[in-house]
């Protein structure tokens, strides 16, 4: 049986001139999965008000987004651990609100007369804003497309418990802790993105299964060092999930707590919220917080422990 992968994410603009149009598409998936009214109108707004601003961000970590690069290396990653346990598998990129778009994967994966299709978001931990948004728009997709009516095609909601991927992430922790003098004393902070408190009230998985996710990594860890669950990247003036990392940051460094390692638990990939949120924005908070050390788990890319747990998720898909 000949198989294809759709692996997406959200994307990012990889040169400056392209974070206006790609936060307008961002914001415009993200207020029509909210239900907010017009919501292309309040993308548009929003994404001119804050050009400037994030213009400055990206220059901060090289002028644009790798993410493209690094889900594309993932890709290649993933069909050659899916050839070497002897699946016939081709695996595509696709980005929500940036080249290669969603549609674009669609286009190339049509041709290729596959009997399954696996439609794999790079996104662990469901929520509507992210997992259901760009589901609604592959369905869509595919509605418009013939050929696909004669392929199965496997939706995988979210894997925020697969074992393979918590223990991706408790070797990546492992690793960093050994770089502190005192490993045990280290505060471990889970950061995830935050959504919207009324997604959650409205039945959004997403906090209990980033929860699940942080609690399984603890138990792996055999629970030695203290660690607590915050949220990142607020966007408007609505309530979003607390407590924020920022918050928590100045508060550990209020209690005297000087080494902390920041876990990007809902990123698997270096972007933005990796490489200037956490690295740049929250390590000048902790540093004025008086935090001594602060340290932060690498993104997973292409490790090839998370590589087998993405051919693991697969192969239960098919």
């Amino acid at each position: 049986m000949k198989a294809g992968v759709l692996l997406f994410n959200l994307g990012g603009p990889e040169t400056l001139a392209d974070v206006k149009p790609f936060l307008y598409r961002l914001l415009s998936d993200v207020f029509e999965s909210l239900d907010v009214r017009f919501p292309k109108l309040l993308a548009y707004t929003i994404a001119t008000l804050r050009r400037k601003t994030s213009e400055g961000y990206y220059s901060q970590i090289g002028g644009g987004s790798p993410l493209r690069r690094l889900t594309e290396e993932q890709g290649r990653a993933l069909a050659e651990e899916l050839r070497r346990r002897g699946r016939n598998v081709e695996t595509f990129v696709g980005m929500c609100a940036a080249p290669p778009f969603l549609q674009d994967a669609l286009e190339k994966m049509e041709d290729r007369h596959f009997d399954n299709i696996v439609i794999l978001p790079l996104f662990p931990q469901y929520s509507v804003t992210t997992t259901g948004a760009g589901f609604s728009t592959l369905r869509r997709l595919i509605a418009r497309r013939p050929a696909f009516k004669k392929i199965n095609v496997h939706w995988v909601s979210s894997w925020a418990d697969q074992p393979t991927y918590i223990e991706s992430f408790v070797q990546s922790v492992q690793r960093e802790l050994e770089k502190f003098s005192n490993p045990e004393r280290v505060h471990l902070l889970f950061s995830a993105h935050g959504v919207p408190e009324s997604c959650i009230q409205k039945g959004d998985p997403y906090l209990e299964q980033t929860k699940k996710s942080v609690e399984l990594i603890m138990d792996r860890l055999s629970r030695q060092n203290p660690h607590q669950l915050s949220f990142q990247s607020k966007l408007g003036r609505a309530k979003w999930l607390e407590p924020s990392t920022n918050d928590v940051l100045v508060e550990l460094g209020k209690k005297g707590v000087d080494d902390v390692l920041i876990v990007p638990i809902s990123f698997v990939s270096e972007h933005i919220e990796t490489l200037y949120e956490l690295d740049i924005l929250y390590k000048k908070v902790a540093t004025e917080a008086g935090v001594a050390n602060f340290r932060r788990v690498p993104a997973l890319n292409n490790d090839p422990t998370f590589i087998r747990a993405l051919a693991e998720i697969v192969e239960s898909a098919l």
